[in-house]
């Protein structure tokens, strides 16, 4: 499904993204977020139970095959990604919250993610064919998670450069998205034709159903409405080319193709999701500034 070049390219990019992570934060921000850590509490609890059983919810519901149900989990279950960081941003968000969540739910993921997928992976019955070995996860994430320290230590040495690798990072975050649509969809244009409804299902509404899940839980839990509007996107804008990555380095090509299937059109249409949801909620963002703004004007006079 994806090639040796093309598998190459995505490890290449991933190292690129993870940097310009890194380089958006200092270790200043942790220490300030875990003074107020309820934001992102609840951002780990939608990212790490929410999106999880709803994989596995719909896995079952839509009666997936194991290669299905393997992507599907995999995907719930991945940490946020840094195009989340850009819906972020452009719907109004709190871009700090959705920066530190991409952050500490990847931090997070080394242990959270082998766990989740044994859970959920058994329960689904997956055979051991296509079980994705737990330290096959845990270690590509500990091992991204070395360009992400050296984006920090960038940051603290030179502000700069930081911004600048930070700005590449977010960049690459989109061309690795759009480089799996225009490398892989013109020759798998028939497998999208045939590829059946409850697959569609499972691919767009992980998607969905997690950011609507991720705002009302935030809003259950005391979060403000632009806070929840930031971790919805958060918890349902899943880290798409990271599954893909794991999947490649874990399956034979007999297997990959289609454990495959999920994730890749899982991160060809939350782009097409994600903007519709941004553009409703910068509306709202937009609505609510203003109310506030007559509200401002109307105590002073």
């Amino acid at each position: 499904m994806l090639t040796e070049l093309e598998t190459t390219l995505l490890g290449i990019m991933m190292m690129v993204i993870m940097l310009g992570m890194g380089a958006s934060m200092t270790p200043r921000d942790f220490l300030i977020a875990f003074r107020k850590p309820k934001g992102i509490l609840v951002g780990l609890l939608s990212q790490f139970a929410v999106m999880p059983f709803l994989g596995f919810l719909l896995a079952v519901l839509l009666g997936l095959p194991p290669a299905l149900v393997v992507g599907l989990l995999l995907i719930a279950c991945m940490p946020g990604g840094t195009t989340s960081n850009i819906f972020a941003y452009f719907s109004k968000g709190v871009l700090a919250l959705s920066i530190m969540m991409t952050t500490v739910s990847t931090l997070a993921a080394v242990v959270m993610v082998p766990i989740l997928l044994s859970f959920y992976g058994g329960m689904a019955g997956v055979g051991a064919d296509y079980v994705i070995p737990p330290e096959n996860v845990a270690q590509i994430l500990a091992v991204l998670l070395v360009p992400t320290a050296l984006g920090m230590i960038l940051r603290k040495l030179n502000a700069n450069v930081g911004a600048t690798v930070e700005l590449i990072g977010s960049f690459m975050g989109v061309v690795v998205i759009l480089f799996l649509i225009i490398s892989w969809v013109p020759r798998n244009y028939q497998l999208l034709l045939d590829t059946p409804a409850p697959i569609y299902a499972a691919t767009i509404g992980i998607g969905l159903v997690g950011m609507l899940f991720g705002y009302w839980v935030a809003r259950g839990l005391g979060q403000d409405t632009n806070r929840a509007r930031t971790i919805s996107l958060e918890t349902g804008i899943q880290n798409g080319p990271l599954a893909v990555l794991v999947i490649t380095l874990s399956f034979t090509a007999a297997q990959q193709q289609a454990v495959l299937l999920i994730p890749v059109l899982y991160s060809l249409f939350i782009v097409i999701s994600s903007t519709m949801i941004t553009l409703w909620y910068r509306r709202n963002a937009t609505r609510e500034a203003l109310a506030r703004d007559a509200a401002k004007i109307q105590q002073e006079a």
